[in-house]
């Protein structure tokens, strides 16, 4: 048996959980990189008795478009999967049930599903330190269980939570800028998950393109790219007004 990790992991916080639960499950690792905008995931075959952890973070209570993309190309052939969202502890809506249908549409059998919590990419102080030792100790826990289920070689189905249709994906609008501090090192559109980011000259952004995915903020060597402070302050305001309740990681299986 190989286990898959399936992520699209921008900043990082959904790469931190879906770890965590791999950890606990074992097997012989294969990672599969959904940001890569370079890939060609049609490649991908997995065979019957494999596993695939399949990562993605909640944009608005939806799995990024470009992740069900890249996923659908992908032939599973019966493997079983597991399923993980990560939300910046507002919620995460229909997450988990997109993701069950663009998972089976490419023939998983899903045995599990997680919703955890990780920092939340565009205000940062929002669930700030999250997955903290108490996730992390849950997530564990989570992973022993599936393990159980795994090694049963159940294929059933879990109750996943969610709403069919989906709710309307919403863009938020946001396009980071790069400032007078930018160095024109071309990391930022490297690795830019949609190819928003001019190469040739790496201050220019396709704001149609970009998914407010954050990763050229964090990922830039001299914080040159940042997003309009009005329109970050108002973001800020709103989500705090959103995220008081201190959420927990969830488990379906």
């Amino acid at each position: 048996m190989k286990l898959y990790e399936i992520c699209f992991s921008p900043t990082g916080g959904t790469k931190k959980a879906a770890s965590i639960l791999l950890n606990g499950l074992g097997g012989e690792l294969v990672t599969v990189d959904l940001t890569d905008s370079q890939a060609n995931f049609s490649q991908l075959n997995l065979a019957p008795d494999d596993v695939a952890l399949i990562a993605v973070p909640s944009y608005s209570g939806r799995v990024p478009a470009v992740a069900v993309e890249r996923l659908s190309a992908i032939k599973a052939n019966g493997a079983r999967a597991v399923l993980l969202c990560v939300y910046g502890n507002r919620a995460y809506e229909d997450t988990l049930v997109e993701l069950e249908d663009a998972a089976k549409a490419c023939g998983f059998n899903t045995v599990a599903a997680v919703a955890a919590i990780a920092e939340h990419s565009v205000v940062r102080d929002i669930a700030a330190g999250r997955p903290d030792e108490a996730d992390r100790a849950a997530l564990a826990g989570f992973a022993a269980r599936i393990r159980e289920k795994l090694d049963s070689g159940s294929v059933d189905t879990p109750a996943i939570p969610g709403n069919r249709p989906y709710r309307k994906a919403g863009g938020s609008g946001m396009v980071p800028a790069a400032g007078e501090d930018c160095i024109r090192c071309g990391l930022c559109a490297q690795q830019c998950p949609v190819q928003a980011i001019d190469s040739a000259d790496p201050t220019q952004t396709d704001g149609t393109k970009c998914i407010s995915c954050m990763r050229c903020v964090a990922i830039c060597p001299v914080g040159a790219r940042k997003l309009n402070p009005d329109m970050q302050a108002a973001v800020s305001k709103m989500l705090h007004k959103a995220c008081t309740e201190h959420r927990e990681c969830e488990l379906y299986i």
